[in-house]
């Protein structure tokens, strides 16, 4: 078998291995990378990121619509199925991995399918789908294989109405209802959209609140408009088994309920994909969840091999897996990096509405004693919510009463995620530069969203006394 060499091979194509694919051929490196799907792109293009959030923006259109007084009289000629969704998330999906192709192509990065597996620790053998092998070689090697949606051994995911992140994409009608086990971004965001398909949701939390790393205002927020979407939260349940039926899905609680119906959407945890990689062969053993153990600079325990984005752990986020990619391209490329990676990057949930946030909360400002004031801007008092419709929602930042300093920003409503952005750029800065005043003395665009910033900023200062 002829060996093909390389300065540097990149296992997986999602934004952990594009990042880095994409910085070390900048750089002047021979790279390649192996995908071990038909197509470029990774969970996040297929299965992740992008079709949910496809989903969540078809969703949100047709409440949209549904709001709009303009076509009240057509609103019996509108009736959209989950198959609709998912057919519009699919021209999403193609067109990105047409981009990513050119990417790759433009920088003269080598695509090759297959699975790849480690012969030792500079040689990788690569199974193409037609049977073919290749051995490939190279000084530095980056594993960017992503995660799956975590399997427990007692669940029959081979039965049809057993789903999981992945497979409920599969679906091909609208169920009339729905639990969702796990209440993290995942389990809430799809309770979203099954509830504004007028699906009846159950939605099944392992914690006794919604997503305990929010704002407590924040998370309280999403737990009132779920419910007023009609889902139905069960907090401190876990379960003890499930049970498949030919018409459905019995979920059998620990505390003696039963919860049956159409399906089930199982959305507890995910495990990295490590499985048939040969670790072993070069001495690597991932944990109970198929994550690496990496240093700072996402090196493993031989330091010519590095794991990033979700193989590597928290925080699993499409955005910082893409930069730890080019943080770790900059490294092979130079041996060391001059940049480093922010620490406080914000976070987006796509429920409807929307959050998002970057920064501490208000239950972590008051355990560290940090003396802060909360500055509030509500949605429906900014112009540009009133003008589209999306007055549910708020602009809160968190700042220091003495130093002015902003702490945290945390937002929910339409376009949260956007909107967050502004607030990190100031938040970002060094000294003086990182002020609230910035926000009660800089002239927005009227009317937008944008706008909360200064209304929200005027509301805090008029708190200090």
């Amino acid at each position: 078998m002829k060996t093909k060499t390389f300065d540097c091979l990149v296992i997986g194509t999602g934004p952990a291995g594009e990042g880095a694919a994409m910085k070390l051929a900048k750089a002047g490196r021979q790279v390649a990378v192996v995908e071990v799907h038909r197509q470029v792109g990774g969970g996040c293009t297929h299965w992740g990121t992008i079709p949910s959030k496809a989903l969540r923006h078809g969703i949100q259109m047709l409440a949209d619509y549904r709001r709009n007084p303009l076509f009240q009289h057509s609103l019996e000629q509108v009736q959209v199925q989950f198959p609709d969704l998912l057919r519009a998330a699919d021209s999403v999906i193609d067109e990105q991995v047409r981009t990513r192709y050119r990417y790759y192509g433009r920088n003269r990065v080598e695509v090759i399918f297959g699975r790849a597996r480690f012969v030792d620790p500079h040689h990788l053998e690569v199974l193409r789908p037609d049977g073919a092998a290749d051995l490939l070689r190279a000084e530095h090697l980056v594993i960017a294989t992503g995660s799956r949606p975590y399997h427990p051994p007692d669940i029959d995911f081979s039965h049809p109405r057993v789903l999981d992140s992945d497979s409920v994409l599969g679906l091909t009608h609208t169920p009339r209802s729905i639990s969702i086990y796990g209440a993290g971004v995942i389990g809430c965001e799809y309770a979203s959209v099954f509830a504004n398909l007028d699906v009846k949701v159950n939605l099944v939390n392992t914690r006794d609140r919604l997503l305990s790393f929010l704002d407590d205002e924040i998370a309280d927020a999403l737990s009132y408009h779920l419910r007023n979407q009609g889902v139905v939260i069960r907090h401190d349940e876990s379960y003890e088994r499930v049970e498949p039926r030919d018409d459905g899905v019995v979920l059998h609680c620990r505390s003696g309920k039963k919860l049956k119906t159409e399906y089930l959407l199982w959305a507890n945890g995910r495990t990295g994909n490590t499985q048939d990689l040969g670790l072993e062969a070069i001495g690597l053993s991932p944990n109970h969840r198929g994550q690496i153990d990496v240093n700072k600079s996402y090196q493993t325990a031989l330091p010519h091999v590095y794991a990033v984005g979700d193989v590597a752990g928290p925080p699993a986020l499409a955005s910082a897996s893409y930069d730890q990619g080019r943080f770790v391209g900059a490294h092979i490329a130079h041996g060391e990096c001059d940049w480093s990676l922010i620490e406080e990057f914000p976070t987006g949930i796509y429920t409807v509405p929307e959050i998002s946030s970057v920064g501490r909360t208000e239950r972590e400002l008051t355990a560290q004693r940090v003396p802060y004031e909360v500055a509030q801007a509500q949605f429906q008092s900014i112009a540009r919510a009133q003008i589209t419709g999306h007055r549910v929602g708020m602009l809160k930042l968190l700042f220091h009463r003495e130093t002015f300093e902003i702490l945290g920003i945390h937002c929910f409503g339409e376009q949260a995620s956007e909107i967050i952005h502004i607030g990190q750029a100031i938040m970002s800065q060094k000294g003086a530069a990182n002020s609230i005043e910035y926000f009660a003395e800089t002239t927005f665009n009227y009317p937008t969203m944008a706008e909360a910033y200064r209304v929200a900023a005027l509301n805090g200062l008029n708190r200090l006394f």
